[in-house]
């Protein structure tokens, strides 16, 4: 019961927060994505999360309770099979308080890229986010271009010809390490 009222608190926070995430992420839009040190999902093993790496960034946090969260994941997905030869990176990093439930999540989900969890939960502070899922689409310079709160499927044309935008951006020297 207990997780039950955390999670509508969450939910219920998250909605009153979106009158006011527009002006939060038009501030993050221009700066340098944070990098952050995660786990993969399972705690198997660390993953770096250093936005400057000369590929453009597709970084999402979601939670398995999270039903827009599950609406996205064929989204990201299909992003992922369809530009990362193109130097498109899938991050996904999960915000569940329980590895368990992520684990349960990812085995509906056959998803290639890479899922990270943050057990200190620093990284989603340090971008900022305020309600699930919160997408960020970091060019090859390691900088915020696109902030996206929440997922609707309607908005999938204009995010992908976001990632498009960015990918046909040539790699200058300054952007490779």
């Amino acid at each position: 019961m207990q997780a039950g009222m955390r999670r509508h608190g969450v939910l219920v926070g998250a909605a009153l927060g979106l009158c006011l995430l527009g002006n939060r992420a038009a501030e993050q839009i221009g700066r340098a994505a944070p990098s952050c040190a995660l786990t993969s999902v399972g705690g198997a093993q660390p993953i770096a999360l250093a936005p400057d790496r000369g590929k453009v960034l597709w970084i999402d946090f979601w939670a398995s309770w999270c039903p827009s969260c599950a609406q996205s994941f064929p989204f990201l997905i299909a992003l992922d099979r369809d530009f990362r030869a193109r130097g498109l990176e899938v991050v996904a990093v999960n915000l569940d308080e329980e590895p368990e439930a992520a684990q349960a999540f990812l085995a509906q989900h056959a998803a290639r890229f890479e899922q990270a969890a943050d057990p200190s939960g620093r990284c989603p502070r340090d971008f900022g986010v305020e309600t699930l899922p919160s997408s960020y689409l970091v060019d090859r310079r390691g900088v915020i271009r696109h902030v996206h709160r929440g997922f609707r499927e309607g908005e999938s044309d204009k995010l992908r010809a976001l990632v498009e935008s960015l990918l046909a951006e040539a790699a200058t020297p300054e952007s490779v390490d």
